[in-house]
C-alpha cells in the first residue's frame, strides 16, 4: 500500500504535468499579479518613450505587472510580439498599431486565447470591431482639424493664394491618415488654401529637413505654410527654412501636432507658430481599462484624452510642467 505522503507526491506530479504546453516544456510562469502585455511602436521615439514611461509608472502604482515589447516600427515584429504575449498567457494585451491594416489574423488568435485587447493611441481597420475591447488615445482627425482651424482663424488676412506643404507621419499609420483628413477637411472651406506638396517624413527629423529642403528648392517663396504631423518633423522643417535664409514662423508659418517640450521651446523661441497637443501620458487611463476588463466589467469602446493647443499665448506657462 502507498503511504499518504506518496499519494500527495503523485498528485503534485500530476498537477505539474497538467501545466505543460503539450511539447514537454513548462508554460511560462504566471505572476499572481494582473499581467499586462504591451507592444509599443518604437522605444526610441520621443512620444513613445514618454508613453512607455507613463504606462510603467501607472502599472507600478496599480500593482499590475507589465511586459513591454518594442515593435521597432515593424508590423512583422509587432505581430510576433503579440503572439509571444499570448504564449506568455498575459491577462490583457494592449498595443499601439504600427499601421492600420493587417491585424485580423493575429487578433483572432488572441481572441481564441480569451485575452482581451486594448488599442493604445492608434486605430485599426478590421471587419470585426469585437476583436478589440477599447481604444484609448487622441482623436487624430480632430487634431488635424484643430491645426487647420488655427490657420484659418488667425491668418485669414494672408493675401492671395495660401500654398501649404505637408510633412506626413508614417505611411499607412492612423496618425498620418487621420491628421491629413482632418486638416484637409477644414481648409476646404476656403478655396485660397491649397496643399501643393505632401510627403511622408516618417516622424523623423532628418528626413523632414531633407524633404523641406527639396520642397523649398522646387517651390521657393511660393510656400506660405508648413503643416507637420509631429513636432519632431516641424523642427526638421525649421532647420531647412533657416538654411534657405528664410525666417520660420514669419516668412513661412509652421504648424505641428504633438505638444512636446521641444515643440513648446520652439514656440517660445518664435520659430514654431502652433502645436496641437497629442498627449502620450495615457498610463492611468489604460490601467483603469485593464482592471475592468480583467474583472469582466464592461468598458467604453472609445476613451479620448483631453488636450489643448499651444501657441505663444500659453506655451511659456506650460513649458515647466511638460513631462515629455
Amino acid at each position: 500500500m502507498r503511504t499518504p505522503t506518496s499519494i500527495v507526491l503523485l498528485a503534485l506530479m500530476s498537477l505539474l504535468g497538467g501545466c505543460s504546453d503539450g511539447a514537454g516544456s513548462r508554460a511560462a510562469p504566471h505572476s499572481s499579479k494582473l499581467v499586462l502585455g504591451f507592444s509599443q511602436v518604437e522605444a526610441k521615439a520621443n512620444w513613445d518613450t514618454a508613453n512607455a514611461a507613463s504606462i510603467r509608472d501607472a502599472a507600478r502604482d496599480a500593482g499590475i505587472e507589465l511586459r513591454l515589447e518594442d515593435a521597432r516600427r515593424s508590423q512583422h515584429t509587432q505581430v510576433a510580439a503579440l503572439r509571444s504575449l499570448v504564449r506568455q498567457r498575459v491577462d490583457v494585451i494592449a498595443f499601439s498599431p504600427v499601421v492600420e491594416n493587417g491585424w485580423e489574423t493575429v487578433l483572432r488568435e488572441i481572441r481564441s486565447a480569451r485575452i482581451p485587447v486594448i488599442l493604445m493611441d492608434r486605430t485599426i481597420e478590421v471587419t470585426d470591431d469585437s476583436l478589440y475591447a477599447s481604444l484609448v488615445g487622441s482623436d487624430f482627425v480632430e487634431e488635424g482639424r484643430r491645426a487647420a482651424r488655427w490657420l484659418l482663424d488667425h491668418h485669414r488676412d494672408l493675401p492671395g493664394e495660401v500654398d501649404i506643404v505637408e510633412l506626413q507621419g508614417s505611411v499607412g499609420s492612423a496618425p498620418a491618415n487621420d491628421r491629413k483628413l482632418g486638416f484637409s477637411e477644414v481648409i476646404a472651406a476656403d478655396r485660397r488654401y491649397h496643399i501643393i506638396r505632401s510627403q511622408s517624413a516618417d516622424f523623423d527629423r532628418v528626413r523632414a529637413r531633407e524633404l523641406m529642403s527639396e520642397f523649398l528648392a522646387a517651390e521657393g517663396r511660393r510656400i506660405r505654410v508648413v503643416f507637420a504631423h509631429s513636432d519632431t518633423m516641424a523642427l526638421g522643417a525649421i532647420e531647412a527654412i533657416e538654411s534657405a535664409g528664410l525666417v520660420p514662423a514669419s516668412d513661412i508659418l509652421v504648424i505641428a501636432i504633438e505638444g512636446s517640450r521641444k515643440g513648446l521651446e520652439a514656440i517660445v523661441a518664435g520659430k514654431l507658430n502652433v502645436s496641437v497637443e497629442c498627449s502620450p501620458l495615457l498610463g492611468p487611463q489604460l490601467m483603469a481599462l485593464v482592471r475592468d476588463l480583467a474583472a469582466g466589467k464592461p468598458v467604453p469602446r472609445r476613451v479620448i484624452t483631453e488636450e489643448t493647443v499651444f501657441t505663444r499665448e500659453n506655451a511659456a506657462a506650460a513649458l515647466p510642467n511638460r513631462a515629455y
